[in-house]
């Protein structure tokens, strides 16, 4: 009768915090807070050499850290597996080549580019974990600034790198084409998103999907023990797409309202 046990309908979201800019020695950083769930991400710009099979790129390595705070599972080495799990995933999202400008992030070929480090920390788990993930990524990049760099060279041919003295004078990720996951668990005969840890509980199967701001789906990843048949998959394929183009609608109009306070901004939460 598309009414959950919190009121909410299938395809309803539940309130989520957004803050970013939250810690301070980090290029760009974001903390969401979604039920009961609360992630924290940090990305931190360092200078690396470019893979070999992409010489003129930059890259972005995940690293997921599981707080034993976040849930009694935890324990010991109860978050390892998890974290391994999850960054995975994030690799697979984000290895589709238009999601983030790698080209803008290389410095000089095949000697030196950017590394984007994104740490992800569980402070809390309440079910849902990899969209809040997602949409933490997605505002701590867009939070990112990388300064800006010159390479001079000189008579006799070896390069040197110069960094501009101005910290305002910085890069900015495009971030459009960041891809947020949707998570779309099967109860019963229907689908609900953004499930508490009740509702996963009652689900045999879930489908994972990234989803761009203009809905195009990017990946897609099928998790749990039970089956789907073809027919749902469609169907949770479509929802996904729309409850996906909303979410970023909504995430992108936060982020834009914070930006446009600057440092006005008054901090709130436990980093303010």
């Amino acid at each position: 009768e598309d009414l959950r046990v919190d009121g909410r309908g299938c395809e309803d979201y539940r309130c989520a915090e957004v803050e970013t800019d939250v810690v301070s020695n980090t290029s760009g950083s974001a903390r969401v807070k979604l039920g009961h769930t609360d992630i924290l991400v940090g990305v931190k710009a360092e200078m690396g050499t470019p893979k070999l099979e992409k010489p003129d790129e930059g890259y972005l390595e995940f690293f997921v850290d599981c707080s034993a705070n976040a849930t009694p599972e935890f324990e010991g080495r109860g978050g390892e597996e998890l974290g391994t799990e999850i960054a995975n995933t994030l690799y697979r999202v984000f290895s589709s080549e238009s999601s983030v400008d790698l080209k803008s992030l290389c410095i000089n070929p095949r000697e030196h580019c950017w590394v984007l480090y994104v740490d992800v920390l569980l402070l809390e788990c309440g079910g849902n974990l990899l969209d809040v993930i997602s949409i933490a990524v997605k505002a701590a990049l867009f939070n990112t600034r990388i300064p800006k760099v010159r390479v001079l060279e000189d008579e006799e041919g070896s390069k040197e790198i110069e960094l501009s003295d101005d910290p305002y004078d910085c890069i900015r990720l495009n971030v459009d084409d960041v891809p947020c996951i949707v998570t779309l668990s099967k109860i019963g005969y229907r689908h609900v998103v953004d499930a508490t840890l009740q509702e996963e509980a009652c689900s045999l199967a879930s489908l994972l999907i990234s989803v761009t701001s203009k809905g195009a789906l990017t990946s897609m990843k099928k998790v749990g023990k039970g089956s789907l048949d073809p027919e749902s998959i469609f169907e949770m394929m479509e929802t996904g797409k729309k409850v996906g183009k909303s979410l970023h609608i909504a995430l992108q109009k936060i982020l834009d309202e914070e930006e446009s306070l600057g440092t006005s901004r008054q901090k709130v939460g436990f980093l303010g």
